[in-house]
């Protein structure tokens, strides 16, 4: 690397700003977005919390519970204990936003429901995934420190970033789980008549935008994880 003074320039820097970039545009369009549309009132009037019983029911699903969450765009389905919150901004909101969001979620307790195979997947792998998150760093750093002191570099660098490799998998598993939920949910808006032709356009540009957010987090997940690649893959060459 470079040395300017007694500073150096570190240039996979580039890779995470990229990536943070990248975040904070999928989310400020998501939050543009969805303010927008929470301001188009849906013709049926139905309430997030609503129209979320009446998909569940077409569906046969009478036993996961709705119920109202604090925040703003907390929204989640658990499959634990099989309730779908929803956002003080969604449950009660009769706008095509809220309505759009509430419907993703039940696209989530279908998935459940059916068994659908990514979503078990991404189930099984939360702790797995929680764990290579918190701990990859550690390893990384400790890795780094024993291997300054016996001048070579250390298996702890490169278990840490499998783990995190971990985390980024989860990233990446989750996309297809939430673009299969939405695509759920507008088709049983339209076959519930919940919202018409025009509201269901206005409620797809909502959970677009909102799906940009998860491209946007394994997109910068990624980026993250070439950067250490870069930066330890050299260092073990040069050892």
């Amino acid at each position: 690397m470079p040395y300017y003074g007694y500073y150096y320039f570190d240039p996979t820097w580039i890779l995470v700003l990229i990536g943070m970039v990248i975040c904070m545009i999928a989310s400020a369009r998501v939050k543009t977005t969805f303010s927008k549309y929470s301001g188009v009132r849906s013709r049926t009037g139905m309430t997030g919390a609503e129209a979320a019983r009446r998909l569940l029911d077409s569906q046969g699903i009478y036993g996961v519970q709705i119920l109202p969450v604090s925040g703003n765009l907390t929204d989640h389905y658990d499959p634990r204990d099989k309730t779908l919150k929803l956002s003080q901004s969604v449950y009660g909101s009769t706008s095509v936003a809220a309505i759009g969001v509430a419907a993703h979620e039940c696209g989530h307790a279908i998935q459940d429901e059916v068994g659908y195979g990514p979503l078990r997947l991404r189930t099984a792998f939360v702790p797995v995934a929680n764990f290579g998150s918190s701990i990859s760093m550690i390893l990384i750093v400790a890795g780094l420190i024993f291997g300054a002191r016996n001048g070579s570099y250390s298996i702890l660098v490169n278990i840490g970033i499998l783990c995190f490799s971990l985390a980024v998998l989860f990233q990446l598993i989750t996309l297809p789980v939430e673009f299969n939920a939405s695509r759920r949910a507008l088709v049983l808006l339209r076959e519930n008549g919940i919202l018409y032709e025009d509201e269901a356009a206005q409620t797809r540009k909502v959970l677009s935008a909102a799906a940009l957010t998860y491209v946007a987090g394994a997109l910068s997940a990624i980026l993250q994880l070439l950067r250490l690649i870069i930066l330890f893959g050299g260092r073990r060459d040069r050892d």
